[in-house]
């Protein structure tokens, strides 16, 4: 149905209109003063946003009054009397960030500054499927927030991390090569049923990329890539200043990149790919076959007694261990050829290492380095810094950290 300028229908119409720009400035009005950190003044909102003064001030009243935001002290003088800074306010709430690994389970309970008032990790087994793994997610985030102080009716939002291609949509994960038993299985509907909160499903290396760009190394760029070494090997890709997920959000399967069309199978389904050949998992397997060949190692002491990991490699290379140094520089090698293929393609500003494998030591980092030297064109190479995770194994649980609070703040709007 046409209605024509000045009708009821098209003022209702302008109104809805206004109420989603003046939404979406109060966001970011939120945002800008939570990237500001020791305070902004309401003058340098208006500049940096584009806003009247006037505009500004009465967003700004809005959330005071709905405790988001708070006064602090005097702020810089621009030639008049100084003005007062806003700060976010961090008691407003809390929220929750979790790190679903292959082997692991991290969680970060976090004030509305995006302060850290708990971190807990421990063991879990991707494997036992989504049942099992659940509800140890439930038990550890209740003690986490016991541990934090703080109440469950307090958490405005939670964001969780999953190693395997999310569909952001349908809040799932597809095809997970190293999730058996949780393809498209509704891990968002399940943990909102159970918590009543908004929940934030995400890939755990796109997190990554966000917590180092928020809290980590990443800070002020735009073009970055967050490698996560781990059980698996996943990528986020932060391109202009946006989290890049592809189509469906499967973007950044680094992991599953064809290194040698004769190597080994992979969870995939393919052969070669750079997971089957320098993955954590991987790693661990050629410790074991060396063991069995018989090579002189340090790591037959361990294998004997039960299974080894890629930390056991890399703690037995710390230790002089030949073996292990060569197995954690034939990994760094093929990592670092994707990531030279990687750097090439995309130009990245900054490529973060990241992930439980990376703290290996320098036997795969050289490697890694002198594989992306060797491999990429000049003047990629020249305008890519490539670095060891700032944040290491908390770069997962701060990034869904971030994308909680990016979740709370729109209750604001």
């Amino acid at each position: 149905m046409f209605s024509a300028i000045g009708t009821p229908e098209r003022q209702h119409s302008n109104r809805d209109r206004g109420q989603i720009v003046r939404n979406s400035n109060k966001v970011a009005i939120i945002e800008r003063i939570r990237l500001a950190g020791d305070g902004i003044s309401r003058a340098e909102l208006a500049e940096a946003l584009v806003l009247s003064r006037s505009t500004v001030s009465t967003l700004v009243a809005d959330l005071l009054a709905a405790g988001a935001v708070l006064e602090g002290g005097a702020g810089a003088s621009r030639g008049g009397r100084r003005p007062i800074t806003l700060e976010i306010n961090g008691a407003a709430g809390r929220v929750v960030g979790v790190d679903l690994g292959a082997s692991h389970l991290a969680i970060a309970v976090a004030d509305m500054c995006g302060d850290v008032l708990a971190e807990v990790e421990e063991p879990l087994a991707i494997e036992a499927g989504p049942e099992v793994c659940l509800r140890q997610i439930f038990t550890l985030v209740e003690a986490t927030l016991v541990r934090a102080g703080t109440a469950l009716a307090e958490v405005k939002a939670i964001g969780a991390g999953v190693p395997g291609p999310v569909i952001g949509t349908q809040g799932i994960v597809s095809a997970p090569p190293i999730m058996p038993g949780w393809d498209a299985f509704p891990i968002r509907q399940r943990l909102e049923d159970y918590w009543h909160k908004p929940v934030l499903l995400d890939n755990d290396a796109d997190l990554g990329a966000l917590g180092e760009c928020t809290f980590g190394a990443g800070r002020g760029e735009t073009n970055l890539a967050y490698i996560k070494l781990g059980t698996g090997i996943g990528c986020g890709l932060l391109l202009d200043g946006h989290i890049y997920r592809g189509v469906l959000g499967t973007a950044g399967e680094i992991g599953h990149v064809t290194i040698s069309e004769s190597g080994p199978p992979c969870t995939c389904g393919n052969y070669g790919c750079l997971e089957a050949m320098a993955g954590g998992r991987a790693i661990a397997q050629r410790a074991q076959l060396a063991v069995k060949a018989g090579q002189r190692t340090l790591l037959a002491q361990i294998e004997s007694s039960r299974e080894l990991t890629a930390r056991d490699v890399g703690r037995a290379a710390e230790s002089g261990d030949a073996v292990s140094q060569q197995l954690l520089a034939d990994a760094g090698r093929h990592v670092g050829s994707a990531l030279a293929s990687l750097i090439n393609l995309l130009n990245p500003g900054l490529v973060d290492i990241g992930g439980g494998v990376a703290e290996a030591g320098p036997y795969l980092l050289d490697a890694l380095n002198q594989a992306i030297l060797e491999r990429t064109m000049l003047p990629a190479r020249q305008a890519t810094r490539v670095i060891r995770s700032a944040l290491g194994r908390r770069a997962v649980p701060l990034g869904a950290v971030a994308v909680a609070l990016t979740r709370a703040f729109q209750q604001y709007a």
